[in-house]
């Protein structure tokens, strides 16, 4: 016997106006219980909503970019059997806990719990806490509790705008004690505790912060209208994400920045002469990211430290080329991961840099296709520049920056000739690398864009 259900976000914690980033599903479309309907991302975490029940899904109610919060029906799905009256098909744990799998899953036994980590992107990824082993069903933490404690990184109660605004101040959130409904922290209660640092009015020493013990001051509160008129808009969900990245990375990081050129007038004539061929049987065209890109694998594997990252007290050296570039959109900057550099052909880098960077003007980037980077390349040489300090991407230790191309009068021994010029913008991790070495990095890559025929050596 089937029956209808209104298949409905369940319990996810405090957590309201969640967009939707994925529908899995259709009308029409079969469905085992536990499969993923929808995923769902906050700020934090991404969330699968499961099936209740096997079944036929009827009608979908929601579309990609909608918000929702706990309770908001998704769809209607005809159950192949009829569920317990008694037991509402949103309270079930079946239902529920798989809330916070795809943030579970990726928790290891062996972690340290006290403290948050970044993924390979540099996104921020919560503490794992300690298994619980047999607890008493009165300890058992509600799905919405796990997710809240996921999805908000401490034990502390604060919702994740919150740690974001604390994160920008240098303060650690589990030093505060919150005002609000169930102790839960709010924005006055971190301004409150940064007042006190200020003034002497904090008994304790100051905590220790994220900036690296950076005490830093409250962000000025201005009424910008007083002195004209004004227009406010929000940040775009890409400049919000990204925006507190780069802050870490800028405050954590050591940044040293690299300044040199390369002489490219050889590989631009070899590039156009190649479009133009190409134009003509209707093939890809060439780019210069696409002769950088093979030339950056080059260059990573003569100086392996720029092809690794820092993990606590230890080096990790990798031993697999995935480059990223940093891609302009109409939302805000993103870098599609490019895996395998070193087993592609520059013709085929140049097609895949095209797509890459297609899906990423249409909001279509899956997940995976921003993951695993190991050096970034951010070129702004279509636009224009001499120079630029590019911040590293974390985890990686090193990003190279391009601007511009520019023709200029260079000596060759004799005399003054005409010749293109790409200047190069190498940003590292001090702690890393040290500037010998990041001379050294760009002088070879230098050669090896005037004379691809290096890289074969």
């Amino acid at each position: 016997m089937s029956q209808l259900l209104e298949v409905k976000v369940p319990d996810i914690g405090d957590f309201g106006a969640i967009p939707v980033i994925e529908i899995h599903v259709k009308a029409g479309d079969a469905v085992a219980a536990e499969d993923s309907l929808i995923t769902l991302e906050s700020d934090k975490a991404t969330m699968d909503v499961p099936a209740p029940a096997a079944g036929t899904v009827k009608e979908v109610r929601i579309g990609l970019g909608d918000k929702v919060s706990e309770g908001t029906v998704i769809m209607v799905l005809e159950a192949d059997t009829a569920l317990p009256a008694s037991a509402p098909p949103a309270a079930q744990p079946v239902a529920q806990a798989p809330v916070v799998a795809s943030v579970i899953a990726s928790a290891e036994p062996s972690a340290p719990p006290a403290e948050d980590r970044e993924d390979e992107l540099g996104r921020f990824r919560p503490a794992e806490q300690e298994p619980i082993l047999a607890p008493s069903p009165s300890h058992v933490p509600s799905p919405g509790q796990m997710a809240a404690e996921m999805m908000g990184g401490h034990k502390a109660h604060a919702s994740p705008s919150v740690r974001a605004y604390a994160r920008e101040l240098g303060v650690e959130v589990g030093r505060l004690t919150g005002s609000g409904p169930k102790g839960r922290i709010l924005r006055e209660d971190v301004q409150r505790y940064v007042k006190g640092l200020v003034s002497g009015a904090a008994s304790a020493s100051p905590a220790p912060t994220a900036a690296g013990g950076l005490n830093l001051l409250p962000w000025p509160q201005v009424d910008f209208a007083k002195f004209g008129p004004v227009q406010s808009q929000p940040l775009s969900r890409i400049k919000k994400l990204s925006g507190a990245n780069l802050a870490r990375n800028w405050a954590m990081i050591p940044h040293v920045t690299q300044f040199d050129e390369a002489d490219v007038t050889d590989l631009e004539a070899f590039r156009t002469q190649v479009n133009q061929e190409s134009e003509k049987s209707g093939g890809a065209k060439l780019t210069m990211l696409a002769f950088l890109l093979k030339a950056c694998v080059s260059a990573l594997r003569k100086f392996p430290e720029f092809n690794a990252s820092l993990d606590g007290d230890n080096l990790v050296l990798k031993q697999y080329f995935h480059l990223g570039f940093a891609a302009d959109t109409p939302n805000g900057l993103v870098v599609p991961v490019i895996r395998d550099v070193d087993k592609k052909t520059v013709l085929e880098l140049a097609a895949e840099t095209a797509t890459l960077a297609k899906k990423a003007r249409e909001g279509k980037l899956a997940p995976a296709e921003m993951q695993g980077g190991c050096f970034s390349i951010s070129s702004l040489g279509g636009i224009g520049g001499t120079a630029f300090t590019p911040i590293i991407n974390a985890p990686e230790v090193a990003i190279l920056g391009v601007s511009k191309s520019e023709t200029r009068p260079r000596w060759n021994g004799r005399e003054f000739e005409p010749r293109l010029m790409l200047p190069l913008s190498l940003s590292y991790d001090h702690r890393v690398v040290d500037g010998a070495a990041a001379a050294r990095f760009t002088t070879y890559l230098g050669q090896l864009l005037a004379d691809l025929r290096r890289s074969l050596l």
